[in-house]
């Protein structure tokens, strides 16, 4: 962070004070790396709001006809719940995993676009408090994350703002994440280091890669999708409203089109997160990389092929149904691969058990299950029973938490040492690993059978007799030791901070780029380009040499130019851009949210001024002259 802060002593001076000058280098800037703690950060926030939400609900869940909770709030945290842990919590996370360490572990000194990276992350934080709001501001969204018509649409159904709180803030989000794919796609494909083609690159590169190209054609149809419903609340057009001509069916549609893909969007990074931690406290390569590439690939290209599974029960027919059964079937052969090969990567290998290979071990046994019940519900005559049961709640956050949430504590465990130079404790680890397996599985691993004595998902209270309330206290339970746990990792990350061990550049003998250099990173990554000459690069040049050669013979070396300048780096400028145009896209959404055409008019003004000084301005950067002695 000195580094950083050493960059920018002409906003220090201007502004006369430090602390302002320290808040608005963070506000301004463009570096890959502070961009991705902000993204963490602000998505552990989230989290907290999401698992209190859920908390929340256990509570009134907790015995038979409790009255703590009235259906409508119960509405609205269920709502807020499944969005925030969906678009605030687990994908912002795993984009913050992968805006810091991708272009450390390709070899690069930042992503292909800076700012539009830095916008990104404004949109998604305005996202996050213009959903947040809703609670302040008159009614929460309540029909789900899902949100379906016709009780999206107002009126008799749906009376209220809730549902506009998520229609603009969603698109906002739509936007952000949208720019986000294809920053990341340009920048996986065109910055990667001489030497590290394709086939070399980590599987963590190979994931965020596919995702990007999920986000780039899931969020499009979202996209279409909350417009069309802004017109039918705004405008009183009909496109899902069966009074006015619709189709209710066309939200379910549009909807899951994306929303299947969102899954994967959810769960791949978390497989290449594990394709590291696995590899790495095995001491072996990873089993079947070309197959695990391949397996990533086909996972990608049948997300978009199963949509209407979620659709079992609206009457497409036994043709339409078989044929989804069909791919949702296939889609777990790809998924059994990866399973396989992390396994086979254990075999025979010098396991060393600690506490990011726990959580990875956890997530393998976790998934498993998940993965396990999302075949029995891919089965159209078994679903009709299964659906809108707490069995589906079950399948959910086993796939979800017991998958994504589980190999993002792992790359807590792996990473945050590179992040902040300090290793977290493995002792206070440990505890926070068992309380967390502990704790979720007696929280979920009884929804399964809560939906198969018949409570539906969605109420907020059940009568007593129907064999039900003891294992919703027993669910209880579980959230609270759970719950404990989580706190528990809130804790470690602080006590580390001030307390935790050194971690130097290198603490677990790793195989990939970003343990080559400091750890925290300089500003500017790599002093010098590296060179990679084999897959896992760093074991490589662990065994036959350092494999890095000055920046200026690169250059000579691949355009005959031997005038780059020595000892100076070029890096983008930080820039008040992106904050511009988030402000203006959020006044124009409240703007819309009550009615008001001319401040939204403004808001929409503002943001295209931001966007023509962007076009217009350039970025000159400035160049920085690495330390002595940094690599």
């Amino acid at each position: 962070m000195a580094a950083i802060s050493e960059r920018m002593p002409r906003v220090r001076s201007e502004a006369g004070n430090p602390a302002l000058a320290n808040i608005w280098s963070w506000m301004t800037t463009v570096d890959h790396k502070r961009i991705g703690i902000l993204y963490l950060f602000s998505a552990m926030l989230f989290f907290l709001l999401g698992g209190t939400e859920a908390f929340l609900m256990r509570l009134q869940l907790m015995r038979p006809d409790n009255t703590l909770i009235s259906q409508t709030l119960f509405n609205q945290l269920f709502t807020m719940h499944g969005v925030t842990m969906i678009f605030l919590a687990v994908m912002p996370l795993s984009i913050g995993f992968i805006n810091y360490m991708v272009p450390l572990m390709i070899g690069a000194r930042d992503v292909a676009f800076p700012r539009l990276n830095a916008l990104s992350f404004w949109l998604f934080l305005a996202r996050g408090l213009m959903l947040n709001s809703s609670w302040l501001l008159g009614q929460a969204p309540n029909a789900g994350w899902y949100n379906y018509a016709p009780i999206n649409t107002g009126g008799v159904f749906n009376p209220g703002i809730g549902i506009d709180f998520y229609v603009l803030g969603l698109q906002i989000a739509g936007i952000g994440t949208l720019l986000g794919g294809v920053n990341f796609l340009v920048t996986i494909l065109n910055m990667r280091a001489p030497g590290m083609s394709l086939m070399r690159a980590p599987m963590f590169v190979w994931t965020a890669l596919i995702t990007s190209i999920l986000i780039v054609f899931a969020f499009p149809p979202f996209t279409i999708n909350l417009v069309l419903l802004m017109m039918d609340r705004l405008y009183h057009t009909g496109f899902f409203s069966a009074t006015r001509g619709g189709n209710v069916l066309l939200w379910q549609q549009l909807f899951w089109i994306f929303g299947h893909p969102e899954v994967y969007i959810l769960i791949l990074p978390a497989f290449g997160i594990i394709s590291e931690v696995i590899p790495t406290f095995s001491r072996k390569v990873l089993f079947g990389y070309s197959s695990m590439v391949f397996a990533t690939v086909v996972i990608a290209f049948l997300a978009f092929m199963v949509w209407s599974h979620h659709m079992f029960t609206v009457g497409f027919g036994a043709v339409v149904n078989s044929v989804f059964a069909a791919t949702s079937m296939a889609i777990a052969v790809p998924t059994g691969v990866k399973i396989f090969n992390w396994i086979a990567t254990m075999w025979g290998g010098r396991l060393r058990f600690t506490t990011a290979m726990l959580y990875a071990v956890g997530f393998l046994f976790t998934f498993v299950i998940g993965g396990i019940s999302g075949v029995m519900l891919a089965v159209p005559p078994a679903d009709y029973q299964y659906n809108d049961s707490y069995f589906l709640v079950a399948h959910i956050h086993y796939v979800l938490v017991g998958g994504a949430l589980f190999a993002l504590f792992a790359a807590a465990y792996y990473w945050v040492p590179k992040i902040t130079g300090r290793l977290l404790s493995e002792k206070i680890g440990k505890w926070n690993f068992w309380l967390v397996m502990i704790g979720f599985n007696a929280a979920f691993f009884p929804m399964h059978f809560l939906g198969l004595y018949g409570m539906p998902r969605r109420v907020a209270t059940y009568p007593p007799g129907l064999g039900l309330a003891s294992l919703n206290l027993l669910s209880t339970v579980g959230v609270f030791v759970l719950t404990i746990g989580v706190l528990l990792f809130l804790y470690n990350l602080q006590y580390s901070r001030r307390h935790g061990a050194p971690a130097g550049s290198d603490p677990w003998d790793a195989r990939t780029l970003e343990w080559s250099i400091p750890s925290p990173p300089p500003d500017y990554n790599f002093t010098k380009v590296p060179l990679v000459r084999g897959r896992d690069p760093l074991w490589v040049e662990k065994r036959i040499g350092d494999g890095t050669v000055p920046a200026a013979e690169m250059e000579e070396a691949h355009h005959g130019d031997g005038h780059h300048p020595q000892g100076a780096i070029h890096m983008p400028s930080p820039s008040a851009l992106p904050l511009v145009i988030t402000g203006g896209l959020l006044l124009a959404a409240y703007s819309a949210l009550y009615k008001s055409d001319l401040t939204a008019i403004l808001g929409i003004l503002v943001a295209f001024y931001g966007v023509f000084r962007w076009m217009y301005d350039g970025d000159p950067g400035f160049h920085v002259v690495p330390k002595e002695g940094a690599r």
